[in-house]
């Protein structure tokens, strides 16, 4: 097989429809676009979305829901979860850079810890944010707790 020898599948091209060549080829005149109106000039593109003078979609549905822009986005991370991963990535210290290091967190997030599940390892925490558990069970395990702004 050489490049010079391939052809299409048979059928699978068809002639081009040629519009606007004289009345004789039965596509001449307005050239199958009707008449009048800006569908049948050049140039002419419809908005996305139009839906032809009904009213549209977005317009017919209600809106729904409120989204609060000053809402903080926090990575949680629960007691459970912290033995693991100190034994797993040999974190010594619970800190935003070191979760960043370990590539658990992005670089912008907000860390907090909750209190579900128990701790056994003796931790020093630098997050953004502690629920009342957690900072209660991390201190009894003998760790402290700094919070970051």
């Amino acid at each position: 097989m050489q490049l010079h020898n391939l052809k299409p599948a048979e059928g699978s091209v068809h002639k081009q429809k040629r519009l606007g060549r004289g009345e004789a080829s039965g596509k001449g005149g307005t050239s199958t676009k009707g008449n009048k109106g800006g569908q049948s000039r050049a140039g002419y593109k419809s908005k996305m979305a139009h839906e032809g003078g009904q009213m549209p979609i977005q317009r017919r549905l209600p809106k729904r829901g409120f989204k609060n822009n000053n809402r903080i986005e926090y990575k949680v991370f629960n007691l459970g979860q912290i033995d693991v991963l100190a034994d797993t990535y040999e974190i010594s210290e619970f800190s935003i850079e070191n979760l960043y290091a370990a590539g658990l967190i992005k670089k912008t997030d907000k860390v907090k810890i909750l209190g579900n599940g128990e701790l056994t390892a003796k931790l020093n925490f630098k997050v953004n944010a502690v629920s009342e558990s957690a900072k209660a069970a991390i201190e009894a395990a003998g760790g402290s707790v700094e919070i970051l702004k």
